[in-house]
């Protein structure tokens, strides 16, 4: 099993960048219980280009398109927010409208007031604004109701359209946090999630892993490479002390 989990892990790792993240979001995709997190994680940390470029080769690679794929496997609300994560090509500028921002925090709270989590303004809002114009509006709702909008989100917790969409503004909100938190969660007691792992370290070696191992340190008094080291062994260790600047 070690030997499998590190042939996966060093494969993934070969990889081209948006050839690596395609294979990932077919296999999340063909688990018995589809991986959202995977869809959310690219759509919420790529740039625009570097999601087409996923989109390109998830194409080539499977003769089918990212978003067919995931309306394949969800329903309902679930499929109109995720379709709707990968479809958009975000706005990249910082512009900022904070009477939009305002305006659209209120229709949130509306929304989420008469428990209506799956309306389509809430989706819209999510799926195509731009970041820092998202943020804008989450910062209003915090501002307006003393609390993170996803607190109050947990009020349909156990729904998975919530928990998706919840998991998705955690996300945009905060990738560090976020990618900390599923770094803690597959490394905690009862068993290592090797899948989402290898999936953080290798995804995010080139791009923000110090942080997120800064984080970690900061959230946990323990430094990642520990934790790490103590829940995992072999080459599939090795390897990850590797891409976490440590010798194994």
């Amino acid at each position: 099993m070690n030997f499998l989990v590190t042939l996966r892990a060093v494969y993934r790792w070969n990889l081209d960048p948006a050839d690596r993240n395609a294979v990932l979001a077919n296999v999340a995709l063909r688990k018995e219980s589809c991986d959202y997190r995977v869809i959310i994680e690219l759509s919420c940390t790529l740039s625009p280009e570097e999601l087409y470029a996923v989109k390109c080769a998830y194409q080539c690679r499977y003769k089918r398109s990212l978003e067919e794929d995931i309306a394949s496997h969800t329903s309902s609300d679930l499929r109109n927010l995720l379709v709707g994560l990968v479809s958009i090509h975000r706005y990249q500028g910082n512009e900022v409208d904070l009477k939009l921002g305002k305006s659209e925090c209120n229709v949130l709270r509306k929304a989420i007031e008469e428990k209506l989590y799956n309306h389509e303004d809430i989706i819209r809002i999510v799926t195509t604004r731009s970041k820092p114009q998202l943020m804008a509006t989450l910062n209003s709702y915090k501002d307006e109701h003393g609390c993170n909008i996803t607190k109050h989100l947990k009020d349909d917790s156990g729904n998975a359209y919530t928990e998706t969409l919840r998991t998705t503004i955690r996300c945009i909100s905060d990738p560090t946090k976020y990618f900390e938190k599923v770094v803690r969660n597959a490394i905690k007691k009862g068993g290592t999630n090797e899948d989402a792992l290898t999936r953080v370290i290798v995804t995010r070696a080139e791009k923000d892993l110090k942080v997120i191992m800064e984080q970690y340190y900061k959230r946990n008094s323990v430094p990642l490479d520990q934790a790490v080291a103590k829940e995992t062994s072999g080459h599939y260790k090795r390897f990850l002390l590797t891409l976490l600047g440590k010798e194994g």
